[in-house]
């Protein structure tokens, strides 16, 4: 009988370590992530590794992102993996010119894509956001990331390291999806530049 017992406890950890794994291999890349279909819109839109978001011109501070997107191994630029970005307007709001459609309704029109060539480089032109209204929310910029033959998933957002409002607690609490996301804004020609390297897979859920 303890024969018995000991095989059939035997079995079961065998059986339910055999569903974690296949679980794990047949999870979703990155979790759960409401809205990253977003990245999917841009319509017929020619995706370059350069696009500038709208009011860019108009609007202060000025602000470009820039780098090199890497493979796993940290070292391999990656090619053809599309970035998606999103932030508010220097009043805090995802800002509405009134006929979005899809997650552009949630998002709002300052938004763009970019798509890295060989070089995996990346640059996007647009301009600080603030934090949303009576909120304690430091100012963020969203990305999402699609790359060849994996679902779409968030990095950690773009977060300005002289903001008040990333206090220690909220720094602790970053995951460190796609690598280090906090930067000062260093001024470059002109404009302020932040320049971030994002790592695929790195500290990713489900990533293999």
């Amino acid at each position: 009988m303890k024969n018995f017992l000991y095989m059939f406890s035997l079995l079961v950890a065998v059986t339910a370590c055999q569903s974690q794994t296949k679980q794990k291999a047949t999870g979703k890349v990155g979790g759960p992530c409401e809205g990253c279909e977003a990245i999917h819109e841009y319509g017929d839109k020619v995706l370059a590794a350069i696009d500038t978001l709208p009011k860019f011109k108009e609007t202060e501070p000025k602000l470009k992102l820039t780098g090199i997107v890497y493979g796993a191994d940290g070292k391999t630029p990656a090619e053809d993996v599309i970035l998606y970005v999103y932030h508010t307007n220097r009043e805090g709001i995802y800002e509405k010119k009134g006929d979005e459609k899809g997650w552009a309704r949630r998002h709002g029109h300052i938004r763009g894509w970019v798509k890295t060539g060989k070089d995996g480089r990346y640059t996007i032109y647009t301009f600080r956001p603030a934090s949303y209204p009576n909120r304690n929310e430091p100012e963020h910029i969203h990305v999402t990331v699609k790359e060849p033959e994996k679902n779409e998933y968030y990095i950690d957002d773009f977060l300005f390291d002289d903001d008040p409002l990333l206090t220690d607690d909220k720094r602790a609490k970053l995951k460190g999806r796609g690598g280090q996301g906090v930067f000062l804004p260093q001024p470059k020609n002109g404009i302020l530049t932040i320049e971030r390297n994002i790592i695929l897979g790195k500290n990713i859920p489900n990533y293999h």
